[in-house]
């Protein structure tokens, strides 16, 4: 009995480290501070917010929209959202973002409101953080720490919920202080005010230390995540040696990739009308109307300003999209901004590499809620792009044409000599190509394969034809 009792205090004490360390709301309970230079050590709690923003460039109506999106943000990490402000100013504020007299206007709206968050449309400084805090006593966090908390509430795998914690913290590490202004930092001599030996703190040590521990936290989750993404890469491989040719869904958040994958696979992927519904990719397996097979892949969604931290720990799941053979880029055609959508989209595609050279087809989602004006706009801006509805399923039927289409195909059938010097022609033929027959002669390697245009021509080059066999 006595033994029970040690093991269940030992796991509930694992539980209670574990919900500390994670970001997530605690519903009941006030953030609001009397010392706010603790707040990076208390958990992110979301509940009632006021959101703030700073207009610098743009119209009136992008900077609406700014905001809008910021709420719908922290609705999704469960908070309820009393006003929003917006500043417009030709850049931040160094010190307080929006302003000394802004922010105390803000402190009267918190707490006119009851308030007890500040969410800030922008990344901000550590020192913005901290000064912002102390003049509207409550908990102020920005866009990016938004969005990791929403990212830590919906990363499912254990590849996802690594990847976020790496990402949280490589968010906190720069932004760590003391335990606050009641203890002394660590100086000594001058410094010290007179002070000298004897007159050292423990405040800088246990940050020293806090630092030490996440960085050693953060090299043994890139090693986890490297090794995790290795099977990733193994499937990947296949699919390729059995020349499948590879879709990536890839969009804005909540435009509806979950939805049209639905759609074309019967794949039962969770759908939910909120940002960030689903993270961890899923691949599956579909047929063009001729019956081709392919892989299709839902990847994790953007959104503008995508923490550059999110980016860089969802490197290996983005990878699905720089390996596919087409890109369905899906954009929210009743979105007040689908323009936008699809830049940001874009402004990511350029920090992975070579998924800016790869076909790609821009697929107007949500054509039975969209304006038709929004939707020809898109179009006629828009070379390859196509209006469907996930929801009815209107535009699909010839969605599924149009991938037939762009798909590459192995067109380019040969039967030639090729030397043994050139073996590495016919593994690639192996691993991209379908090959028909290999016959080993004395001079080289008969090959009769279909494969891609590309290897077609190198194998013309440095082959030599022969007569066809029936």
């Amino acid at each position: 009995m006595h033994e029970n009792s040690e093991l269940d205090v030992f796991e509930t004490g694992d539980m209670d480290l574990e919900d500390r360390q994670a970001l997530r709301r605690v519903a009941g309970l006030s953030t609001e501070l009397q010392d706010v230079s603790e707040v990076e050590y208390r958990q992110l709690r979301l509940e009632r917010v006021v959101l703030v923003g700073v207009w610098t460039s743009g119209t009136a109506e992008d900077a609406d929209n700014s905001l809008l999106e910021l709420k719908l943000l922290a609705e999704t990490a469960g908070s309820q959202v009393l006003d929003g402000l917006i500043q417009r100013r030709q850049k931040p504020d160094p010190a307080t973002y929006i302003g000394s007299g802004k922010a105390l206007e803000l402190r009267d709206v918190v707490e006119s409101s009851g308030a007890d968050t500040v969410i800030c449309d922008g990344e901000l400084t550590p020192g913005q953080l901290r000064q912002l805090e102390d003049i509207v006593k409550v908990k102020v966090i920005d866009r990016t720490a938004l969005i990791l908390d929403i990212f830590a509430q919906h990363a499912k795998s254990r590849e996802g919920k690594a990847q976020v914690e790496l990402a949280q913290l490589s968010y906190l590490l720069p932004r760590l202080r003391g335990w606050g202004g009641n203890l002394s930092r660590q100086v000594g001599g001058r410094a010290a005010g007179g002070v000298g030996i004897g007159g050292r703190g423990p405040g800088e040590t246990k940050i020293e230390l806090d630092r030490r521990r996440i960085r050693e936290r953060m090299s043994k989750l890139r090693r986890q995540i490297s090794g995790m993404s290795t099977s990733r890469e193994t499937m990947r491989h296949r699919r390729q040696r059995r020349e499948v040719p590879a879709v990536a869904i890839a969009g804005y958040t909540n435009a509806g990739k979950s939805s049209l994958l639905n759609r074309v696979t019967g794949a039962g992927v969770l759908v939910e009308d909120a940002l960030f519904a689903t993270l961890d990719p899923t691949v599956r397996r579909a047929r063009t109307p001729e019956g081709r097979l392919f892989t299709i892949a839902d990847t994790v969604g953007f959104v503008r300003h995508l923490p550059h931290q999110l980016v860089e720990a969802f490197r290996s799941t983005l990878e699905e999209v720089a390996d596919a053979d087409l890109i369905l880029h899906v954009v929210d055609g009743s979105h007040p901004d689908p323009e936008g959508q699809l830049a940001a989209v874009r402004e990511v595609f350029a920090d992975i590499e070579g998924a800016s050279e790869i076909p790609e087809i821009v697929v107007i989602n949500k054509a039975d809620a969209a304006d038709q004006e929004v939707l020809d706009r898109i179009a006629r801006r828009e070379r390859d792009s196509i209006v469907v509805s996930a929801r009815t399923g209107k535009g699909i039927p010839a969605l599924m044409d149009l991938i037939e289409e762009r798909l590459p195909r192995l067109d380019h059938e040969v039967h030639l000599l090729v030397p043994y010097e050139r073996g590495d022609l016919i593994s690639r033929a192996h691993r991209e190509g379908e090959v028909l027959s290999v016959d080993h002669v004395e001079d080289g390697t008969v090959l009769h394969a279909r494969v891609l245009a590309s290897l077609s021509q190198e194998l013309l080059r440095v082959g030599k034809p022969v007569e066809r066999v029936s």
